[in-house]
């Protein structure tokens, strides 16, 4: 049997449940115009800039990539002011976040993980053989004390996602400094800032601030997929000390990011009125939501980031799986370890109204007494 080749370790991986396809619904269920709110993208669509730069692509497509991917990392650098040769492009930051600790992470070392946080950070440490440590959130947050208490001479990685996927909490910036302080000189910080641009500045911190304070052990890893509306064309990018760029490029696969991607994040990168129109959505709706969700006894937890949770009388599969039949994709957070929980990103006004009253027929027909059979 083929299983007999396979690693324990890579036999123990659970694979990363995405969130459903609206092809998929549609084609299952015979539905027409269905609306996802489960992958926490943007609503808005691409950039305009970045639609024109795509279109000006098209007739290249027969030849390879810029594999250094120079002009896009340029700009990065000169916008972000880091030094150009310590980043690197990815396919989305999953890659950024996977080269890392393809690089670093080996049987027998230890990677501290949030719980939950995003999946992706312990499947990628199971591939290589690494030991995840989980460090429970408190109160939604991360427990800053507690991933300090769980480093030993063993420990690698730590992994900091501000705003943390799911729960949309950030980390203030006078507690990370501290905590900052206390990790030890030999532990590779990696920051996930997927969800970075909805963040309220005065509220966090950004991890570019402390790259030369924290010197070759500190990555921050960024993406085109959520604020710039990039998420089918799979591009983001970690910015890091040199040192380490020069390893993740050893790494990383030649060709790793597409030239329609370079272009259109080149343009998305610079398109700050897009940029602002996306964050002023979900500033806008958000209060909006969580009114409505009051209303119907609901509690939505507070977010810094384009999604938040709610949670729910019953089980979350119970409904999402109401909500696919009805054509509204949500999220249920089962796999993270909150089954009284959904959550959803923030879509354009019709979308959530239409996610609202969704709801709030589930809801109704869960509670609707039953006949006799």
């Amino acid at each position: 049997m083929i299983s007999k080749l396979v690693p324990p370790h890579i036999a123990a991986i659970e694979p990363y449940p995405p969130g459903k396809p609206m092809e998929e619904l549609e084609r299952e269920l015979g539905i027409v115009g269905s609306i996802k709110l489960a992958s926490n993208e943007n609503p808005l669509g691409p950039s305009p800039k970045a639609l024109e730069a795509l279109r000006e692509k098209l007739g290249t497509l027969h030849r390879y990539p810029d594999g250094s991917g120079y002009y896009l990392r340029r700009r990065i650098a000169e916008k972000f002011k880091v030094p150009m040769d310590g980043v690197v492009l990815g396919n989305g930051s999953n890659e950024i976040i996977e080269l890392v600790i393809r690089t670093f992470v080996r049987p027998g070392l230890e990677v501290i993980v949030p719980n939950p946080s995003f999946l992706v950070y312990r499947l990628s440490v199971q591939c290589v053989g690494g030991a995840v440590v989980s460090v429970p959130l408190r109160d939604m947050r991360i427990d800053l004390e507690g991933v300090l208490k769980a480093v030993t001479d063993r420990t690698r990685l730590i992994f900091i996602n501000n705003p943390n996927n799911p729960t949309g909490t950030v980390l203030p910036k006078s507690e990370f400094e501290a905590f900052l302080d206390r990790v030890p000189a030999d532990v590779l910080l990696v920051i996930d800032e997927a969800y970075i641009e909805f963040a309220d500045p005065e509220k966090t911190f950004s991890g570019l601030d402390y790259l030369d304070r924290r010197g070759p052990w500190i990555v921050v890893a960024r993406t085109f997929s959520k604020a710039y509306g990039l998420a089918g064309l799979r591009v983001g990018y970690g910015v890091m000390d040199p040192a380490v760029a020069d390893y993740l490029h050893r790494v990383r696969q030649p060709f790793n990011v597409s030239t329609p991607a370079q272009a259109a994040a080149l343009a998305a990168l610079d398109d700050d009125a897009f940029l602002e129109k996306s964050r002023a959505l979900v500033r806008e709706e958000l209060p909006r939501l969580y009114e409505r969700l009051r209303e119907m006894g609901l509690e939505a937890l507070p977010t810094q980031a384009n999604f938040f949770l709610i949670r729910m009388p019953v089980d979350a599969k119970v409904i999402y799986q109401a909500m696919l039949r009805e054509g509204v994709i949500v999220r249920a957070m089962n796999a993270y370890g909150l089954p009284d929980c959904i959550r959803i990103n923030v879509g354009t006004p019709e979308e959530n109204g239409r996610f609202l009253r969704t709801l709030n027929k589930v809801l109704q027909d869960l509670n609707a007494p039953k006949g006799n059979d």
